[in-house]
C-alpha cells in the first residue's frame, strides 16, 4: 500500500504567521499596553519619578530686563549711511560735519570695528574706547549722554 505524504509547504499554506513579525500575541496592543504614548506617565513603578526633577521652578530669579545693548560699529558708520540719515531728517550737517544722536536711534553702544573716516560728532550712551579714538582721529568727537 502506497501513503502518500502531503509536503510540509501545503500543509502550513495559508497560515503564515499569526502575528505578522509582532512577537508574542500580546505585544502589539494598544498606547495603554507600553504605559502610554511618548514621555507620558512617571515611570516603570510609582516610587520612580523619572523626570521630577525638571518640573517646576526653583530659586529665586529676579525680574529685571535681559540687559542686552544694541550696538553699531563705527565701521557700519559710512559716509552713504550718514547721508541717507540726513535724507531722512535723523541726522543733521553743518558744514562737513555730521550730527548723530545714535541713542535716539535706537543704539545703545559704540563699538570699534571697521574703519571711520568721516568728520562727525556722535552721542551715544556708551562708547567703547578704541572706538572714541578712531572717531577723534578722523577729526569727529563722541558725546556721551546717560
Amino acid at each position: 500500500m502506497v501513503v502518500y505524504s502531503q509536503k510540509k509547504r501545503v500543509r502550513y499554506r495559508g497560515k503564515g504567521s499569526g502575528t505578522h513579525g509582532g512577537g508574542a500575541r500580546k505585544k502589539r496592543r494598544g498606547a495603554g499596553s507600553r504605559g502610554g504614548r511618548g514621555n507620558a506617565g512617571t515611570g516603570k513603578r510609582a516610587g520612580h519619578h523619572k523626570f521630577w526633577g525638571s518640573l517646576g521652578s526653583r530659586g529665586f530669579i529676579p525680574r529685571r530686563s535681559s540687559g542686552k545693548t544694541d550696538v553699531i560699529n563705527v565701521g557700519d558708520l559710512t559716509a552713504e549711511r550718514l547721508t541717507h540719515w540726513v535724507s531722512e531728517g535723523k541726522a543733521t550737517k553743518e558744514g562737513n560735519t555730521y550730527i548723530v544722536d545714535l541713542t535716539s536711534l535706537g543704539y545703545g553702544k559704540l563699538l570699534s570695528t571697521g574703519n571711520f573716516a568721516v568728520k562727525a560728532k556722535i552721542t551715544i550712551a556708551q562708547c567703547s574706547p578704541a572706538a572714541a579714538e578712531k572717531v577723534k582721529a578722523a577729526g569727529g568727537e563722541v558725546v556721551q549722554s546717560s
